[in-house]
C-alpha cells in the first residue's frame, strides 16, 4: 500500500503576480539613488519620503502593471524589500 502525502505551498511570488502590497507602505529616502522629485514628499518630520496618492498607493507605481515606473532609480529601501521574504508575504497576507 502506497500513500501519497500532497504538500500545499504557497504559489511562488513573481513579478507577474506581486500585488505590489509593499507599494502602500511609507517609504523613507535615506540614500540619494536618482528618484525624480515629483516623487518626493516630506513627511510630517521634515524627512524625504516616497509622495503617496490619496489612496495610499505609491506615486511611482504604474497601475496598469503594478510595477515600479522609476525601477532603476528606486529607493535603497525598496531594493532591500525583497519579493516573496517574510516581510512581503507578511504585507500581502495583511492586504487580501
Amino acid at each position: 500500500m502506497t500513500i501519497e502525502i500532497k504538500v500545499i505551498s504557497e504559489p511562488e511570488i513573481t513579478c507577474a503576480n506581486c500585488q505590489a502590497c509593499c507599494c502602500r507602505l511609507e517609504v523613507m529616502l535615506i540614500t540619494d539613488t536618482g528618484v525624480p522629485k515629483k516623487y518626493i514628499a516630506t513627511d510630517d518630520w521634515g524627512g524625504q519620503v516616497m509622495n503617496r496618492l490619496d489612496d495610499g498607493w505609491c506615486a511611482a507605481l504604474d497601475r496598469d502593471t503594478l510595477m515600479c515606473s522609476i525601477y532603476e532609480v528606486r529607493p535603497f529601501i525598496c531594493r532591500e524589500f525583497e519579493m516573496g521574504e517574510y516581510e512581503c508575504i507578511d504585507e500581502r497576507n495583511a492586504n487580501l
